[in-house]
């Protein structure tokens, strides 16, 4: 069994994933932020693959990505430090990138090192779903790599239906219509829409995504799905005082119980 469904088999509520961006802050920096957020608590993690056009990402994301991609962060070196990854850190990973760098690396070649290297799913915002399931979903299949797809407030029943039924792993609930970014609280709008999302009846669970930034968003996401996905919040954190470790720590703890400092 997949990780991923490993973990909501076994864990239904406050699961979190952590989103990062690889080769941020510094080019090696990769491996040891995966291992600290395990350590601390981390359900699951995201690892972002730098883009030099993130059109559905926020300042503070695409800020990290044009310094990783600086650095000198490739899709081939990304698999290069996750060679061994496996080793130390068994939590799921999912990689998340855009469309373009990942047709460059070559689908297939791409899935056959995700398989590899102990990836367990792989997120494509702006790849179609309906181009998914007839080009690229028995490859995501045969290589045993989940792809969760993205639903936003504007996704029609039938099509959150037709999404749900191409997706695996978990269903990507997009929390508001718009580019990824820190947001203080989850809006009336939005819970009205996980609500709907949840009388619905779906076959897979889902993670609330964009605008979670702190302890009581998140557990707001959990009241209505199983648990949240948060990036720009931990990214800003990685630019505070202190070791990866601390920052790592403290951010974790902030997240689930509301403690800073």
């Amino acid at each position: 069994m997949n990780r991923i469904d490993q973990l909501f088999a076994g864990k239904k509520k406050e699961i979190l994933s952590v989103y990062m961006t690889a080769g941020y802050p510094e080019l090696h920096d990769t491996v040891k932020i995966l291992a600290a957020l395990q350590d601390h608590g981390a359900d699951m993690v995201e690892i972002g693959i730098p883009f030099s056009d993130p059109l559905a990402d926020g300042p503070v994301i695409q800020h990290s990505s044009q310094v990783s991609l600086e650095n000198g962060m490739t899709l081939k070196l990304l698999f290069s430090q996750l060679h061994n990854i496996r080793e130390t850190v068994h939590i799921p990973l999912v990689l998340m990138g855009y469309l373009n760098p990942i047709l460059r690396f070559g689908m297939e070649e791409f899935l056959k090192r995700c398989n590899e290297t102990g990836i367990d799913g792989v997120i494509i915002p702006d790849m179609p779903p309906d181009e998914y399931g007839s080009d690229y979903r028995s490859l995501f299949e045969y290589h045993g790599i989940c792809h969760p797809l993205l639903i936003t407030p504007h996704t029609t029943e039938a099509r959150i239906r037709r999404i749900t039924g191409l997706s695996s792993g978990f269903l990507y609930l997009v929390a508001d219509a718009s580019t990824t970014g820190e947001k203080s609280t989850v809006k009336d709008h939005q819970v009205d829409y996980f609500r709907r999302i949840g009388k619905m009846g779906l076959n897979l669970p889902g993670l609330v995504g964009f605008g979670i930034s702190n302890h009581a968003s998140f557990m707001t996401a959990c009241d209505h799905a199983s648990g949240a996905i948060i990036g720009s919040a931990f990214i800003r954190a990685l630019g505070n005082q202190g070791s990866l470790e601390e920052k790592t720590g403290s951010f974790i703890r902030m997240i689930r119980t509301g403690e800073t400092g």
